[in-house]
């Protein structure tokens, strides 16, 4: 029987099919004999491209936190470099947000979220925020995004009228987000990043310029 002309297995297929299983599953729900019988083949087939799950899904975190833009910080102020890092963070994780359990595990092991560290952590110290805020001011971001990309809140209602009329009188439009959840998530998400920013330009002020 002739060799297929296209090799069967690359990590990058067993990448974008393990993505597909997170998406539509969830993360806790994929194991390697899922992934195999969704790729055709065996478990044991795609131990020759990675050992482990957590080889694997330490690659597609990889994949991922590349899509984050951190160079903002290199032509912007600090608080417009910030607001675009967090933009461009929530974005990429947004994507697969059924993987961002996973993102939230171990960052300060991994080499992308390492760069980016690095780059938010210099550009806000190099604006003149002593390092301790600087670190705060990172990890404080890390969690608007990541609370933002885990599950939709206006996503999270009923469509039906009566599951909130009568019981619940203040959410008696409740069951009108889920039809609006995009604009909701991505409306609230501005309100908490600009508010932020908003409350660091104030500390900025007696912080840094009191110096």
């Amino acid at each position: 029987m002739a060799r297929p002309r296209v090799p069967l297995l690359s990590r990058e297929r067993i990448r974008d099919a393990a993505l597909v299983l997170i998406d539509r599953d969830g993360l806790a729900e994929v194991s390697m004999r899922k992934l195999g019988a969704e790729l055709g083949v065996q478990a044991a087939s795609l131990y020759g491209h990675y050992p482990n799950k957590d080889e694997l899904f330490d690659d597609i975190a990889t994949g991922i936190m590349r899509l984050v833009d951190t160079s903002a910080f290199d032509t912007m102020s600090w608080d417009l470099g910030l607001a675009a890092w967090a933009r461009s963070y929530r974005t990429a994780l947004a994507t697969h947000p059924n993987f961002v359990p996973y993102l939230a595990t171990g960052p300060g092991r991994r080499a992308e979220n390492l760069r980016a560290a690095d780059a938010v952590h210099g550009g806000l110290v190099g604006a003149g925020w002593p390092p301790r805020y600087a670190t705060m001011i990172g990890a404080a971001t890390r969690y608007l995004v990541m609370g933002s990309t885990v599950g939709s809140f206006a996503g999270g209602f009923a469509d039906d009228v009566q599951v909130y009329r009568d019981r619940y009188p203040h959410l008696n439009q409740a069951h009108l987000l889920r039809a609006i959840a995009d604009e909701i998530d991505d409306d609230s998400f501005e309100l908490a990043l600009t508010s932020f920013i908003a409350g660091l330009t104030a500390t900025y002020a007696t912080v840094v310029t009191a110096d």
